[in-house]
């Protein structure tokens, strides 16, 4: 535990204070035998704190430094991850085809890409759910519906539809109008080739806030009909998300990674495409932290 030394040093002050001012008016009501030995005790009292105050210093900058000394270790061993993981991916995904959903509130860094594309595989498209894909509204519900010739249209009956026609459109260019539709409204963004075959998609979920429904009704009826198509489907998400989408992805007995921001999540993930399905990372939801390597 480290100690606030601005605290104690506070408290050591105020302390030295009471005793002053209790000698000041020791002196000045007692006599002086009663105030000798009134001050030998304060100055006991005195002694004992110093010590006490130099005993916290000495163990605060030892704690100091053990704390320095693992972060020099863990930093060595997260730059000694990254130099190897380059080598224990290599051809691990050669001539895979990998299409992106990006479903979560955070966002995500490029480099657990980077490290597909080390591996050997070609990210085709990513396809990302941004803030505006809000279907409260009733007159952008009734719109949607309208051009997709729906009759329900309750919010949970469009977002399900929706979520399918950008399925649809990420292995098929046949309904590449509605994803620019979509893209207009603010509902997604794309990048990438879309209607080319792929051998697998990745979703990227986790939230900082509650999705309430949204899992239901616009990962998982994407990720089925992936999974109709035969195409492997796999969640990730960081470790530090507040909402983990893990248990829910699960329930499709799809591949998940919980910790793709950390160099084993990213291996752990190639390791999973390559053929060693299963749920990995270091949450509840995880059974192990690995695959079993190679």
């Amino acid at each position: 535990m480290i100690i606030d030394l601005k605290y104690h040093i506070a408290s050591l002050i105020a302390v030295f204070l009471a005793l002053g001012i209790g000698i000041l008016l020791g002196s000045a009501v007692l006599g002086n035998d009663v105030n000798d030995v009134i001050v030998q005790q304060q100055k006991q009292m005195v002694d004992n704190l110093k010590r006490d105050f130099e005993q916290i210093r000495k163990e605060n900058k030892a704690a100091q430094d053990e704390i320095a000394a693992y972060k020099t270790s863990l930093n060595i061993s997260k730059d000694f991850e990254k130099q190897i993981l380059p080598y224990l991916v290599s051809s691990k995904l050669t001539g895979k085809q990998i299409a992106i959903v990006e479903t979560n509130s955070y966002g995500f860094h490029e480099d657990w890409m980077n490290t597909l594309k080390s591996a050997g595989a070609k990210i085709t498209s990513v396809t990302t759910v941004l803030e505006g894909f809000d279907l409260k509204n009733e007159t952008t519900r009734k719109e949607i519906a309208t051009k997709l010739m729906l009759g329900d249209h309750s919010e949970a009956g469009v977002t399900k539809e929706v979520s399918r026609e950008i399925a649809v459109g990420i292995i098929s260019a046949q309904n590449i109008e509605n994803l620019h539709y979509f893209e207009q409204l603010g509902m997604i963004q794309t990048s990438g080739d879309y209607g080319v075959p792929v051998n697998a998609v990745i979703f990227v979920g986790g939230s900082q806030t509650d999705p309430g429904d949204r899992l239901a009704i616009l990962d998982l009826p994407m990720m089925k009909y992936f999974l109709s198509q035969n195409i492997p489907v796999y969640g990730v998400e960081t470790s530090d998300v507040v909402y983990s989408y893990m248990k829910q992805y699960q329930k499709l007995k799809v591949s998940t990674v919980d910790n793709i921001d950390m160099v084993p999540g990213q291996l752990s993930l190639v390791m999973a495409i390559s053929g060693k399905p299963g749920n990995y990372g270091i949450k509840s939801t995880a059974r192990d932290l690995m695959p079993v390597f190679p």
